[in-house]
């Protein structure tokens, strides 16, 4: 491969890998400023452990020889050292590199739904467990050769559709987080209206810089297909995005009576993941549908936690399970030539409908089993004392903001 498209990957890898932080800085402004460092410790937690987990054995989970196999043998190049060996591994590491980026940000997301009352060792013990037996697989199946790689070959019908991660990333990210907010239980005093973001600039700061992060995400893997969609993937994502954020507004206008600068970052956020799996596979005026369904259908999940009853704090469950399942199902109807209204029949959307049910079906059980025994072992949630009193203090002796008062 060319330098050029070398440097394209390394460029799209930093890029993608800025995003986690982008997303400590998102979460860390909607949450209390008792909490903000444990809120952004576990996006960090995320890119240190599962950085080292990729590359020890992650990369090698995450493809596999036949659509059976439930995941690649971890043991087979643990470390990466025939790889490095071989004669392409200059090409090769970029790849690698690039694959661990989407695992960092997949886990890190998860840590919205449990903010406030989480203990970092137990988030970081479920970190790890959770990557290996849920990213690490579901990515096997759906980029490695797996199932879902397979499924339209297998029944006759389309390949599955899911350019940048709308099943391995969102939907994963968000059924897993539905599931630790049941483990976890409600924080002490949820209710509607409680619990308010202490630092907007700070939402507004990490929704810039997932946004701009998120080219690396989408327009990235262009780099292994000679760049054939890059200008498709490129105004899909700002124009799915731009959409979604004007969406969001008109419908949190209707609904509460203002739009709000926490409304618009999120979403840009719900577009910006309905978008992922499909836009390489969308002309421009259908991205822009897409991204106002997104925005407008997650503007109205968000509140179904307090109907429903379970505490997603940041609203993971409303943003990136929903806006997942959007924008892989809407492929099954608009993806150019195979959606069902633009000259396809069913076949698109029945393959998207299982795929998408599978990876949430799947993540669900596996971060509710991991996180439940989590909880009944070591324990996975402060004390309430604790979260009262605020988890930055009790969990990491630090505080987000220092106030001093001059003596005269």
């Amino acid at each position: 491969m060319d330098a050029g498209s070398i440097a394209f990957g390394v460029a799209a890898t930093a890029l993608v890998l800025f995003m986690t932080p982008g997303l400590a800085f998102f979460y860390g402004g909607l949450v209390r400023a008792k909490s903000v460092i444990s809120m952004m410790m576990m996006s960090f937690g995320s890119l240190g452990l599962i950085g080292v987990l990729w590359i020890l054995y992650g990369y090698n989970m995450s493809a596999v020889d036949s659509p059976f196999a439930f995941a690649g043998n971890p043991f087979s190049d643990f470390g990466l050292s025939g790889l490095a060996a071989g004669e392409t591994a200059n090409t090769d590491f970029v790849g690698v590199a690039y694959g661990s980026t989407f695992a960092i940000i997949t886990v890190a997301l998860i840590s919205g739904a449990i903010a406030d009352r989480a203990k970092f060792g137990a988030w970081m013990l479920f970190a790890g467990v959770f990557a290996t037996l849920g990213y690490f697989p579901i990515a096997a199946w759906v980029w490695g050769g797996g199932w879902i790689y397979s499924l339209g070959d297998m029944m006759g019908l389309p390949s599955v559709i899911d350019y940048a991660g709308g099943t391995a990333v969102h939907i994963n990210a968000g059924a897993a987080a539905l599931a630790l907010a049941f483990v976890l239980g409600k924080r002490v005093g949820f209710a509607k209206g409680s619990h308010k973001p202490h630092n907007v600039p700070f939402v507004l700061l990490g929704a810039a810089i997932l946004w701009f992060g998120w080219f690396g995400f989408n327009v990235g893997a262009e780099w292994l297909n000679e760049m054939g969609n890059a200008g498709l993937i490129t105004i899909n994502t700002i124009g799915a995005t731009a959409a979604a954020v004007l969406a969001w507004l008109v419908v949190e206008k209707i609904k509460d009576g203002k739009p709000t600068a926490v409304g618009a970052a999120s979403g840009a956020v719900a577009g910006l993941v309905a978008i992922t799996p499909a836009c390489a596979n969308l002309t421009p005026g259908w991205a822009l549908v897409l991204g106002v369904v997104a925005g407008a259908v997650c503007a109205i999940a968000i509140e179904l936690k307090f109907k429903l009853g379970f505490d997603d704090s940041l609203d993971v469950v409303g943003i990136h399970l929903v806006g997942g399942l959007i924008g892989t199902l809407y492929l099954g109807f608009f993806a150019t030539d195979t959606g069902l209204f633009l000259g396809g029949g069913g076949g698109q959307l029945l393959v998207q409908l299982i795929a998408a049910l599978g990876a949430m079906v799947y993540a669900f059980i596996v971060a509710f089993v991991v996180g439940f025994a989590i909880e009944k072992t070591i324990g996975f949630r402060v004390k309430s004392e604790d979260e009262l009193a605020g988890v930055d203090s009790i969990v990491h002796g630090e505080d987000a903001y220092a106030y001093e008062i001059e003596k005269v």
